[in-house]
């Protein structure tokens, strides 16, 4: 059978490696850890192993380690019996009795204490279980996979994560790297979305502006391939031109990337001094600190310009200390 790839894009030389690997480990029941950054898609690749392995018939049931409060996590895990605790009114199957025969997807397994951390070592030592509160002891037929985004081998060596449990899972680890290291995957993502949203807000397609896309190719990406989605969604209801210009783009990747947004035109000297008003903001999607610091880099830019780059008559221009300038500079780099 070919491998499914469906749903996964990538082209640059990191993305092709998984695709290479992601046959030879989909088959098995082996350990699979995947550490990488909020946002990166464990999830998406995690179920693309599902989706490829001899268990994709069965159920593929995801949980949140972090999302869900410790004293709460070992019943969603494993279950409880009725009355095992307060408001344990009914028995309740765990998720592992919900995967049997498929694949449980421990996410943010970094964040789970060390008490039940040694319960899910069982699991994948002995493939067996009890529900809270109960005695009997249940067999678990599921492939387990776990993806965090914290360093495992630090909190191992902190203390907070069990060495053996670390081992166990990490058999196979696939690294996913931040969408920064991903070079032209960016533009092919941001294409992919904006195609998306387009359909969905039935409007003609968006292409990217040359300055657009070495924009989005320069900026950082904090929040990964989540980011950049909500990104392009904001553009396809947002955008009323027939292209994603540089003027498209949210402030915050201006800024970063040094392209700064574009302010309200001055009024002409016969309409006289106008005010910004909270509609400029809003036409502009600027915040107050964002919009006042655009200001001030142009004042700055048209002070150093008209002094010939002469810090202490830019300084006097704009009514400052040079040092004081110094500093504003410095803050932008």
């Amino acid at each position: 059978m070919a491998f499914d790839t469906s749903g996964i894009l990538g082209a640059s030389p990191a993305w092709q490696g998984f695709f290479r690997v992601l046959p030879k480990v989909a088959p098995t029941d082996s350990g699979v850890l995947v550490p990488g950054g909020s946002g990166t898609g464990k999830e998406l690749l995690v179920r693309a192993l599902h989706r490829n392995s001899p268990r994709r018939d069965k159920p593929f049931v995801p949980i949140n380690c972090g999302a869900i409060p410790r004293d709460l996590l070992e019943s969603e895990l494993f279950g409880h019996e009725k009355g095992a605790f307060t408001h344990a009114i009914r028995t309740k199957a765990g998720r592992f009795e919900l995967a049997e025969g498929g694949t449980v997807f421990l996410d943010e397994i970094g964040e789970m204490d060390l008490a039940l951390q040694v319960k899910i070592l069982r699991v994948l030592q002995e493939k067996e279980f009890e529900r809270v509160g109960g005695t009997k002891t249940l067999h678990a037929d599921v492939r387990v996979v776990a993806a965090t985004n914290r360093d495992l081998e630090e909190e191992v060596r902190q203390g907070r994560f069990r060495e053996d449990l670390y081992y166990r899972l990490n058999v196979i680890p696939i690294h996913l790297p931040p969408l920064r290291e991903r070079g032209d995957d960016i533009v092919l993502l941001a294409e992919h979305f904006l195609q998306r949203f387009c359909q969905r807000q039935k409007r003609p397609p968006l292409p990217l502006s040359p300055e657009a896309h070495a924009a989005l190719l320069a900026y950082s990406w904090p929040g990964n391939v989540r980011e950049l989605e909500n990104f392009m969604e904001r553009m396809t209801i947002l955008c009323e031109g027939d292209q994603i210009c540089l003027q498209d783009l949210p402030a915050k990747i201006l800024q970063e990337v040094g392209c700064e947004p574009p302010l309200p035109e001055p009024a002409s000297a016969s309409e006289g001094f106008r005010w910004p008003t909270l509609a400029d903001l809003e036409s502009l999607g600027l915040g107050l600190k964002e919009f006042l610091d655009a200001a001030e880099a142009r004042l700055v830019d048209e002070a150093l310009s008209q002094s010939d780059g002469v810090k202490n008559r830019a300084a006097e221009l704009l009514g400052i200390k040079r040092t004081t300038l110094i500093e504003k500079l410095k803050k932008r780099g």
